[in-house]
């Protein structure tokens, strides 16, 4: 999935700022105690963790395979319909993907130290919070937009930098995890907290072959206009 945030204003990236941490400063002896409740050998907790990384890798191939070739707008007889059914066919894994993680933490211990009122609103707020960055990213960019439209020729006129772009630059791929991050503080999961950490590597890592990839087709669509 993707979108185009304005390069040339100053983005205030308060979810995606991972390369700010010093992870040598992190509490392990947090995440050691949290590890003792997960069975990471559940086959349920495996079809969570496939799941997961399934679906990036797969839109970023097919979507590449489809720039190269316009294989899929062949198949459906144009770029509209393509992406519409491709767009289709990633909503439908990513209920997957929902349900494999729902099933895995219900599946497994819950943490009692997470088994608080704060705890449960937390959850609930950043629940709230992801579901706003994920609509109003929707709205901004639209079906095409939301879903690799890019890659099937169906070039946006212009960067988004409107809100909620002017908050984060992938508001869909950190809204997403919000709401992951929520649920397993709502379900006090620390089998959750693991999934969500799959989730955000996994975002991250689509975000490092996206970005440049999505940047590189409007380069070409700009050197065109200037050669007619």
């Amino acid at each position: 999935m993707s979108g185009v945030a304005d390069k040339r204003n100053p983005v205030l990236d308060c979810c995606g700022g991972l390369n700010n941490v010093d992870y040598n400063k992190v509490d392990m002896s947090v995440m050691e105690d949290v590890l003792k409740y997960i069975d990471v050998y559940d086959p349920r907790f495996c079809v969570a963790v496939i799941a997961i990384i399934f679906n990036p890798f797969f839109w970023n191939v097919v979507a590449r395979w489809e720039h190269r070739t316009r294989g899929l707008t062949r198949l459906f007889g144009g770029p509209y319909l393509a992406c519409y059914c491709l767009g289709t066919l990633i909503i439908l894994l990513n209920v997957y993907r929902s349900h494999s993680m729902t099933v895995a933490m219900k599946a497994q211990a819950r943490w009692e130290v997470m088994a608080s009122p704060e705890v449960f609103y937390a959850g609930a707020a950043l629940m709230a919070l992801g579901s706003v960055l994920v609509v109003t990213s929707f709205l901004a960019l639209g079906f095409t937009g939301t879903f690799l439209g890019d890659y099937f020729g169906i070039l946006m006129e212009e960067k988004v930098k409107g809100f909620p772009f002017n908050v984060t630059e992938n508001p869909m791929y950190w809204g997403s995890t919000a709401n992951y991050l929520g649920l397993a503080f709502m379900n006090a999961s620390p089998v959750g907290l693991v999934l969500t950490a799959v989730v955000a590597i996994s975002y991250q890592v689509a975000i490092i072959f996206e970005g440049p990839f999505t940047e590189d087709i409007y380069r070409q669509r700009a050197q065109c206009c200037k050669h007619k």
